[in-house]
C-alpha cells in the first residue's frame, strides 16, 4: 500500500449550513441533500484510491455517510486558511498527505495518488478560480496562513504562496467546483453515473411551483412558464412587467374599480401599489412571502394567504381584481370567479383580465422553468378567453358589464346579481 495519508475537509451537510448559493433554485434542504450526495460520492473514490490512512477533517457531527474506513478529526481555527493549516498539522504522521474538499464529487482516484518525483507539493485548480486539492509532504502553517480563501484568485495566490516557500509544485488537472446550479447541471451532464448526478436528475424536475417563482421575485433565478408543451407563455412570464409601476394599460382597468379593492394574486405589487396611489382603499393577498414583502415594501397592504381561506372583509369588498391572467389561479376559473362572488359586497364590480384570444380555453397546468434547466411540478392553472369567462361568470352569478380591450390586452368587467 502507498503511504500518504488522504484527507477529506467537509462539512457536516446541513440544511442552511453548506451549498448556500445553490439554494437560488434549490431549498435548503435540497441543497443539503445535493451536498451529502456529493459527499459521498467523494468519499467513496478516496476509499478506493490507494493510501495508508483515510481522514475526514470535519465541522459537525458524522452521520450514515461517513463509510467505514475513515478516522474524524474536528476542524478547529477560525477562517478557512486557518482549518486547512491546522488540518495538515493534526493529521500528519510523517508520511505525505493530500486534501480534498467535498464540492468535486466527479474526481478520479488515479489523481490521488503520492508518487510526486521531484516535488514537495501537488495543487489542483478550480475553474472558478479556486482550488480543489492540495498536497504537502508535511505540515507548514506559512503555506496557508494568509492566503485569500473563497474568491476568483484564491488558487493563483495559493500557487504563488507554495513557490514563495521555494516548493516544487506538480499542478494536477483543473477540475469544476459544484457551487452553482450550473456547476451542478454540468457535472451531472458530464458524469451521470455519480450519487449526485441521479439526485440532481431528481430534483431538476420535481420543484415546487412556490420555491421557483420566489426566486424569479426576489431575482436569484430568471423563469418563465411554459405550457406541459413546452413553449412559452409570454402573458405568464412578464415578470418585469409586474414588477415595474402600472402601466397606462393598467390604471385605465383601474379607473372601473370602486373601493375598497382586493387584488387576487397581487404579486409585486404594482396595482394595489397604483390604487392607493389614487387613495383608493386596497389590500393584495397572495401565497409568496416574497410578493407580500415586495409589496409591503412599496408601501400599500398585502396579506400571504390563498384565496380560498377566509380573507378580511368578505362580502363587503366594492371591487375585487384578477390582472395578468390570474383568472386562472388554480385552473378552476368558474370556482374563482364563484369566491370572487363572495368576496364582494351586493352588486359590487369583478375586473378579469382575459386573453385576447376570445375563443381561448385552455385548462391545462403551467410548468415553471428558469434558465439553467430546472422545472416545477405542474401548477394547476387555466388560461381563459372572453368567450370562456362569460360561460364561467353565468355559474357565479356574475353578470358582465363591459368588454374592453387594447390591442394586446383584454378586459371583462362583471357585477355580482343576486
Amino acid at each position: 500500500m502507498t503511504a500518504g495519508t488522504l484527507i477529506v475537509i467537509a462539512k457536516e451537510p446541513l440544511p442552511g449550513r453548506v451549498k448556500t448559493r445553490l439554494q437560488t433554485e434549490f431549498t435548503a434542504a435540497e441543497a443539503a441533500a445535493l451536498a451529502r450526495a456529493s459527499l459521498i460520492d467523494t468519499l467513496t473514490t478516496v476509499a478506493s484510491a490507494s493510501a495508508s490512512r483515510r481522514v475526514v477533517v470535519l465541522e459537525g457531527e458524522p452521520g450514515a455517510w461517513l463509510p467505514g474506513g475513515f478516522e474524524v478529526v474536528a476542524q478547529r481555527g477560525g477562517g478557512l486558511d486557518e482549518r486547512l493549516a491546522f488540518a495538515f498539522a493534526d493529521v500528519f504522521d510523517g508520511t505525505p498527505m493530500l486534501l480534498v474538499g467535498m464540492d468535486t464529487p466527479q474526481l478520479p482516484a488515479e489523481l490521488l495518488g503520492f508518487h510526486w518525483p521531484g516535488y514537495d507539493a501537488v495543487l489542483g485548480l478550480t475553474e472558478d478560480g479556486g482550488y480543489w486539492c492540495l498536497g504537502l509532504r508535511e505540515p507548514d502553517r506559512r503555506a496557508l496562513l494568509g492566503v485569500p480563501m473563497s474568491t476568483s484568485h484564491t488558487g493563483r495566490d495559493q500557487l504563488r504562496r507554495l513557490l514563495d516557500l521555494g516548493l516544487r509544485v506538480l499542478l494536477l488537472p483543473t477540475l469544476r467546483d459544484m457551487d452553482t446550479p450550473e456547476d451542478a447541471a454540468a457535472i451531472a451532464a458530464a458524469y451521470p453515473g455519480l450519487r449526485m448526478s441521479r439526485l440532481f436528475r431528481r430534483l431538476q424536475h420535481s420543484a415546487h411551483p412556490g420555491l421557483l417563482f420566489e426566486r424569479a421575485l426576489d431575482g436569484t433565478a430568471r423563469v418563465v412558464a411554459t405550457g406541459i408543451d413546452g413553449r412559452t407563455v409570454p402573458s405568464l412570464s412578464e415578470l418585469e412587467r409586474w414588477q415595474s409601476p402600472a402601466d397606462e394599460v393598467d390604471r385605465l382597468a383601474l379607473s372601473r374599480c370602486e373601493g375598497p379593492v382586493l387584488d387576487i394574486g397581487c404579486g409585486p405589487g404594482r396595482i394595489v401599489t397604483a390604487l392607493a396611489e389614487q387613495g383608493i382603499p386596497a389590500l393584495g393577498v397572495d401565497v409568496s412571502p416574497q410578493a407580500v414583502s415586495l409589496t409591503t415594501s412599496r408601501g400599500a397592504a398585502a396579506l400571504r394567504r390563498p384565496v380560498q381561506e377566509r380573507l378580511p372583509g368578505e362580502g363587503r369588498w366594492g371591487s375585487v381584481v384578477l390582472m395578468d391572467g390570474n383568472i386562472g389561479i388554480g385552473g378552476d376559473p368558474a370556482d374563482l370567479l364563484r369566491r370572487c362572488a363572495e368576496l364582494v359586497r351586493p352588486n359590487g364590480l369583478v375586473l378579469v383580465e382575459v386573453g385576447p384570444d376570445d375563443d381561448l380555453d385552455d385548462p391545462t397546468p403551467l410548468i415553471l422553468r428558469t434558465t439553467s434547466g430546472r422545472r416545477s411540478t405542474p401548477l394547476p392553472w387555466a388560461r381563459v378567453g372572453a368567450h370562456a369567462l362569460l360561460r364561467h361568470a353565468r355559474t357565479a352569478h356574475l353578470h358582465p358589464t363591459e368588454d374592453w380591450r387594447t390591442p394586446h390586452r383584454a378586459f371583462l368587467t362583471l357585477r355580482r346579481t343576486a
